[in-house]
C-alpha cells in the first residue's frame, strides 16, 4: 500500500474508533510530516482522502478538524480496530476536554511534554538528569535488597507516608539545618503534587500569592486552576528583592510567598545568606507564610548554599518542599512537605482523598536509598558530573554566543539563563529550533511577556549533543528566528 494510503488508513482507524472524536484539531501538516517522517505532499494526499470521505475538514485560520466518526455509505473499513456500524452518537467526550476546573497546560508545554520522548531531538531545556547521570547500579542494589524481604509492602501506608521514610527524610533535612520530626513531614508523589495539595487545601479561591518573576510556577497551572492569582516580584543577582515585597503584599492582600532560593528555576540564581535573612525579617513583620521550594538545594556545584529558609524559621511560617526527582530518580515519584503538624495533616487528608498515598514500594525503596548511605555517595558523583557539563556548556556559549547574548554562571542546579541582546518571537524560535532538531524552553513559559530569554539545561544533553546544538542555536538567534 502506498504511504499516503497507509497514513489515511491509520487516521481512519483513529477517527472510526472515537480515539479522535469530532471537533478534535489535527496537528499542522508540517508537524504531521515531521512526526511521520514523510514528505508534506504525502500528508496532503492522505488528508485529502479523508476530506473526500467527509471525516475531516480544513477551516480558514482554524486548522484541520475532525468532523465525524461514521464511515461514509459504501465504505468498508477492514482494519481490526474499526468500530462496528451503529447509530450516530449524540455526544462525545471531546465536548468536555477543556471544561474541567483544572486548566490545560500551555500549548508549548504540552508540545514539549510530548516531544521529549521523540527520538532524535536534542533536549536543551529539560529539567531532569540524563539517564546516564541517574544511579542505575546503586538503585539496582537497593531493589535487590528489597527483593530479599519476606513480605514486600503491598498494603497502603499511613496518611503521612511510610514512618521509615519520614524518619529518613527528617535526618536528611537536619543535615541542611532544618528541624522537622517525622510527624511534621508528608510524603508526596513528587514535589509537584505538594504544590497541588497546597493550592487545593490551604488557599481560598481568589487569593493571591507572591513569587519571583520569572518563575517555574508560571509554567504549570496548579494554583491558577484553584482560583489563585500570581503577583510577580523582580529579582537581581542575589535573588528576590525584598524592598518590593511589603507594598505588593499589602496591595494584593497576599496569602503567601513562593520562592526557590537555591538555584532558582529558571534563572539558576542563588539567594545569598543576607538576602535570606532579610526576606525572613520582612515576611515576619507582615505575618506572611512562605512556601520554599528546595528541589535543587542539594545540587550545589561549587560550595554548599546558605541554610534554607526553613532552617531560619522559628515561627512555623515556612513550608518546605523537597524531592528525590532531581538527583536520584524522577521515576520513583517521591517528594515531601515539611511544616507545622496541623498543616501537614490537612494536606495528608487531601492526599488520601486523591490517591490514598504514594506507592508503598517506592517509599520502601526511597527509605532504603536514604538510610543505606547511597544518597550522599551519589550526590558526590553527580555534582562532579554536573560541574563538568556546566563548564562545557559555558565554554560553548563563550565560543558561539558572545555578542548575541549574556548568561549567568550558576553555582548549582541545572540551568543557565540565556539573555538575548535582541528580542526574538519565542514561538518562531521554538519552531525553527524544532525543525533543526533542538527542543527549547523559551522564556515566555516562565514570564508570559518575556521575548529575550532561554532556559538552557546542562543536565540532559550529552557533550556531543551540546557541541552540535549550541552553534545551531547561535545561528538561529543570529537570524532572529
Amino acid at each position: 500500500m502506498p504511504l499516503h494510503g497507509q497514513i489515511s488508513g491509520y487516521f481512519l482507524t483513529k477517527i472510526s474508533t472515537g480515539a479522535w472524536p469530532p471537533g478534535m484539531r489535527l496537528a499542522p501538516q508540517r508537524e504531521l510530516s515531521r512526526q511521520l517522517g514523510v514528505n508534506r505532499s504525502t500528508v496532503v494526499t492522505a488528508l485529502g482522502q479523508l476530506t473526500a470521505m467527509g471525516l475531516i475538514e480544513g477551516r480558514r485560520g482554524g486548522g484541520t478538524i475532525v468532523t465525524g466518526t461514521r464511515l461514509p455509505i459504501g465504505h468498508t473499513d477492514t482494519s481490526a480496530a474499526a468500530a462496528p456500524a451503529g447509530p450516530e452518537r449524540s455526544g462525545n467526550w471531546n465536548d468536555y476536554v477543556e471544561e474541567g476546573i483544572h486548566y490545560p497546560n500551555l500549548p508549548t508545554i504540552q508540545e514539549i511534554n510530548r516531544l521529549e520522548y521523540e527520538p532524535g531531538l536534542i533536549r536543551l531545556g529539560t529539567g531532569e538528569p540524563a539517564p546516564e547521570l541517574l544511579p542505575g547500579a546503586a538503585m539496582n542494589q537497593v531493589l535487590a535488597g528489597l527483593a530479599q524481604r519476606v513480605l514486600p509492602p503491598l498494603s497502603y501506608e499511613e496518611p503521612l507516608g511510610s514512618p521509615a521514610l519520614r524518619a529518613a527524610v527528617s535526618r536528611l533535612l537536619a543535615r541542611s539545618g532544618i528541624t522537622a520530626g517525622p510527624d511534621s513531614i508528608l510524603i508526596t508523589s513528587g514535589a509537584l503534587q505538594g504544590l497541588q495539595l497546597i493550592a487545593l487545601g490551604l488557599l481560598p479561591r481568589g487569593s493571591s500569592i507572591l513569587l519571583e518573576k520569572p518563575s517555574y510556577l508560571y509554567s504549570i497551572h496548579a494554583f491558577q486552576s484553584a482560583g489563585v492569582k500570581f503577583s510577580g516580584l523582580p529579582m537581581d543577582g542575589r535573588g528576590l528583592i525584598p524592598e518590593y515585597l511589603t507594598a505588593e503584599a499589602i496591595r494584593t492582600k497576599a496569602a503567601m510567598l513562593y520562592s526557590i532560593p537555591s538555584f532558582h528555576n529558571p534563572t539558576g540564581i542563588l539567594m545569598d545568606k543576607g538576602r535570606r535573612q532579610e526576606l525572613m525579617e520582612v515576611t515576619g513583620r507582615l505575618g506572611l507564610p512562605i512556601l520554599e521550594d528546595g528541589a535543587y538545594q542539594e545540587l550545589w556545584l561549587d560550595t554548599p548554599p546558605p541554610p534554607p529558609l526553613k532552617a531560619l524559621d522559628q515561627e512555623g511560617r515556612v513550608l518546605h518542599l523537597g524531592t528525590l526527582s532531581k538527583a536520584a530518580s524522577p521515576g520513583l515519584r517521591i517528594g515531601w512537605i515539611a511544616g507545622p503538624e496541623p498543616v501537614v495533616r490537612r494536606l495528608a487528608d487531601i492526599k488520601m482523598q486523591s490517591d490514598y498515598g504514594a506507592s508503598s514500594l517506592s517509599q520502601l525503596a526511597a527509605a532504603s536509598w536514604l538510610t543505606g548511605g547511597y544518597h550522599e555517595e551519589h550526590l558526590y558523583v553527580l555534582r562532579g558530573r554536573l560541574r563538568t557539563r556546566r563548564d562545557y556548556m559555558l565554554e560553548l556559549l563563550q565560543l558561539h554566543c558572545t555578542g548575541l547574548a549574556t548568561w549567568n554562571v550558576p553555582a548549582g542546579g541545572f540551568y543557565i539563563w540565556l539573555s538575548l541582546h535582541q528580542a526574538v518571537p519565542p514561538r518562531k524560535l521554538f519552531s525553527a529550533a524544532l525543525s533543526a532538531g533542538l527542543l527549547l524552553n523559551t522564556g515566555d513559559l516562565y514570564d508570559r511577556s518575556d521575548v529575550r530569554h532561554l532556559r538552557l539545561s546542562y543536565a540532559y544533553a550529552s557533550a556531543a549533543e551540546l557541541e552540535r546544538s549550541i552553534p545551531l542555536l547561535a545561528e538561529l538567534i543570529r537570524r532572529g528566528l
